[in-house]
């Protein structure tokens, strides 16, 4: 089994920027690829963006530009850094592991962007 927890979702100002987190509970090893999705009220999870153990980075469109999805093996952590925030970015954040056969979530993270 294997534990994501999300940190660092909160309130701000559109403009502004939040760095997510994603603590991974053990080393994981072999091909995988982490992601972040989102889920806004009302509407159907997204993925927003995944890196494969590779370091092969993918982005929703909307995102491009403004979010940089990164990984620190050696601290078994995710990272998100979301740049220059939308009002419609708001959304539960999730931390996902797929390892192929098997799939993990987060319990989420809430980000609001509102003045």
């Amino acid at each position: 089994q294997v534990q994501l927890v999300e940190s660092g979702g909160g309130l701000v100002q559109p403009g502004g920027s939040l760095r997510l987190s994603c603590a991974v509970s053990r080393l994981i090893i072999g091909i995988y690829t982490m992601g972040w999705y989102r889920q806004a009220p009302g509407k159907q999870r997204e993925l927003v963006a995944d890196i494969t153990s590779a370091g092969l980075t993918n982005y929703v469109d909307s995102v491009k530009g403004r979010f940089t999805i990164s990984g620190d093996n050696a601290k078994n952590m995710l990272y998100l850094q979301m740049n220059s925030l939308k009002s419609e970015d708001t959304a539960v954040y999730y931390c996902n592991l797929d390892l192929g056969t098997m799939n993990f979530w987060g319990q989420g993270t809430q980000v609001t962007v509102s003045s």
